[in-house]
């Protein structure tokens, strides 16, 4: 398994704005062979901002590799450049390989 999480600080105020450009994103995952799920974390609060992740999870890192070359990625990502007036900075990719695993 594959975690990949963008780390977003929203400026205090657009958090709704943040919210909503999300729930009406196209995100074109569910058409990738090795996409397992998608979240969009709501974090803590800070002065200025608060913290959010979209965390997807992918059958493999080599499965989350080829998203991010393919045309859906690409259509998924179109103005996403629109909406930096929501954000303090870029945000801040992290990417996970399972080493341990346990379910309930």
């Amino acid at each position: 398994m594959y975690i990949a999480m963008n780390r977003f600080r929203v400026k205090s105020g657009n958090e709704e704005a943040f919210e909503e450009v999300w729930r009406n994103r196209d995100r074109h995952l569910g058409t990738m062979d090795g996409f397992v799920e998608f979240h969009l974390l709501k974090g803590p609060d800070r002065e200025d901002h608060t913290l959010y992740a979209s965390h997807t999870i992918w059958r493999d890192k080599d499965a989350f590799l080829a998203w991010t070359k393919s045309q859906a990625f690409r259509d998924a990502h179109k103005g996403a450049g629109d909406n930096k007036p929501l954000y303090l900075g870029h945000p801040e990719f992290e990417g996970f390989e399972t080493v341990l695993a346990e379910k309930a």
